[in-house]
């Protein structure tokens, strides 16, 4: 069976750029799995696809609005 693998990098805040060094975890076949922000002043963003990063000092709604900006709208989940 194949091992995960974790690498140290260095992620820009998805609204303003600023880099924040992260861990995250790829499984054998390089596929995100997780991640964890390593720099005080950053927050992970949660996304199933891909790592990425906040600045604390932004808002939801910034980051909302930054996400929908880079990577386009997704429809809401239905119930």
């Amino acid at each position: 069976m194949a091992e995960n693998q974790t690498r140290g990098e260095a992620h820009g805040c998805i609204v303003c750029g600023k880099l924040h060094q992260m861990y995250v975890v790829y499984d054998s076949e390089g596929k995100f799995l997780d991640c964890k922000v390593m720099s005080a002043d950053g927050k992970r963003v949660p996304n199933p696809d891909r790592p990425l990063v906040a600045c604390e000092k932004h808002s939801e709604e910034q980051i909302k609005m930054a996400v929908a900006r880079v990577f386009g709208s997704h429809p809401e989940d239905e119930d």
